[in-house]
């Protein structure tokens, strides 16, 4: 990358400012953890995506301050465990001594917390915790749209991000559609252990573009205004991940990747 391809953000409720590209490190712990939050920093992701549940929140923020860049440059989201609820304030605490830092960017509810329910009382202290300027913006993850809008109703506000699982296969544009008319942003997770990179559509656009098909697939959710957070440890495929700025799809490209959720 380089300064030219700087990592596009999308404004989230509450104005911080979320790259669409992210780092994820689910699994990634200890040395080999830190390595790689550590060279993903080093490559211009500015986006790391941690969560209690994960247990590398001290390696994490370690890495982010030994990379020497400002805290502002980086935006870090967490997660609260569903183990954790009614320790909401008790878990954000512990979150930012590991972390080293003041304040997370994001805080997710990791999943809904009660079968079917949306856990109003929880969304009310992440509400209060961001009130506390303790996280910039608060979301949920893997939650329903029917869950989403049982916040909105009690409250009166949506959550910012719902990190969710997507991929072409997965690729639904009525839910896309419904997290925008709530002013939801979709962060996808997942992007690739859910594909097929040997599908021959995506080879062919990767062929077109001089790319990979993973490469395709991160660019897929852009063009469609989809954060995605890809995983790995290996550094070539980190740079890799992040190298998808340089191109862009065109419309009937897109479609014909969208078309593969229905073969």
């Amino acid at each position: 990358m380089t300064e030219a391809d700087e990592v596009p953000t999308v404004t989230l409720l509450g104005d911080a400012e979320m790259p669409v590209v992210g780092f994820g490190t689910w699994q990634l712990q200890g040395r080999r953890g830190y390595e790689a939050v550590r060279y993903a920093l080093e490559v211009g992701y500015r986006h790391i995506d941690t969560a209690t549940m994960y247990g590398n929140e001290t390696e994490v923020g370690r890495a982010v301050r030994d990379s020497g860049l400002d805290r502002r440059e980086v935006f870090i989201t967490t997660k609260l465990p569903p183990e954790r609820v009614g320790r909401e304030r008790e878990t954000i605490a512990a979150s930012l001594r590991a972390l080293g830092t003041e304040y997370v960017d994001l805080w997710l509810i990791h999943w809904p917390p009660a079968r079917g329910g949306a856990g109003v009382p929880v969304w009310r202290e992440f509400l209060a915790v961001r009130d506390a300027n303790l996280a910039r913006a608060v979301g949920v993850s893997n939650y329903s749209v029917a869950q989403i809008d049982q916040l909105i109703e009690a409250t009166g506000e949506a959550p910012a991000v719902n990190q969710y699982p997507w991929s072409p296969r997965s690729h639904d544009p009525a839910k896309l559609a419904a997290h925008r008319d709530r002013g939801v942003v979709l962060e996808g997770y997942s992007p690739l252990k859910g594909t097929n990179l040997g599908h021959p559509v995506l080879s062919a656009i990767a062929g077109w573009h001089g790319v990979t098909p993973a490469q395709v697939v991160l660019r897929w959710h852009i063009e469609h205004g989809i954060v995605v957070i890809p995983k790995s440890a290996t550094p070539h495929r980190i740079k890799e991940n992040i190298d998808v700025l340089g191109f862009s799809l065109t419309g009937e490209e897109v479609a014909r990747i969208d078309a593969l959720a229905r073969s």
